[in-house]
């Protein structure tokens, strides 16, 4: 699976009606594993919707709510319906995606699921979910300093990037900017 699709399936989504909720994500995507669960809401924060007020920490909470799920091995994500009933304006999902556009295409010719395939399986799967936890935790503090966020964030997005796309490089990688992560965190608060 690529980016792009996920991507595709987001602006089939937007166009269908005025805004996009996580429960019609969550329908439309949830075949497809805890991956596109952790890359889209982080991807949503990363873009200029996370400097609005409020929606860094909403993000961070449905991070928090996959990541544990995946951690304890669920088959199938569970999300509250206080999270399913949240939505975001189609305008400003399709703002985003065309904004991430570029990015989605660099990525998808960038990564391959050749790649020391099993470090994106368990128990390696087990440790990449607790580090979302845990980055997901920094978030709400960090709101207070506009877009510092991001780099936890960014973090995630390249966990779930590698989970998705089955890449061993990418996940070492996606793990080791989490423990920069932590250490601007630290610097942050």
């Amino acid at each position: 699976m690529q980016l792009s699709e996920i991507s595709d399936t987001l602006n089939e989504l937007a166009s269908e009606s005025e805004s996009v909720s996580v429960g019609h994500v969550v329908e439309k995507l949830g075949n497809r594993g805890y991956a596109p669960f952790l890359i889209v809401p982080a991807a949503i924060e990363i873009s200029p919707i996370g400097g609005l007020p409020g929606v860094p920490t909403f993000l961070a909470s449905i991070i928090l709510v996959v990541a544990s799920q995946m951690l304890i091995g669920r088959k199938h994500l569970w999300l509250p319906e206080l999270l399913r009933k949240r939505s975001l304006t189609s305008d400003k999902v399709t703002g985003a995606l065309s904004k991430l556009k570029p990015i989605i295409s660099k990525l998808d010719s960038w990564f391959s699921s050749e790649r020391l395939a099993r470090l994106t399986q368990t128990p390696v799967t087990n440790i990449a979910a607790f580090t979302c936890m845990l980055l997901a935790l920094t978030v709400p503090p960090l709101e207070f300093i506009p877009f510092a966020s991001t780099a936890p964030m960014a973090a995630i997005a390249l966990i779930g990037i590698a989970l998705l796309v089955h890449d061993g490089w990418l996940m070492l990688a996606a793990l080791s900017i989490s423990m920069l992560s932590f250490s601007v965190v630290g610097l942050l608060l």
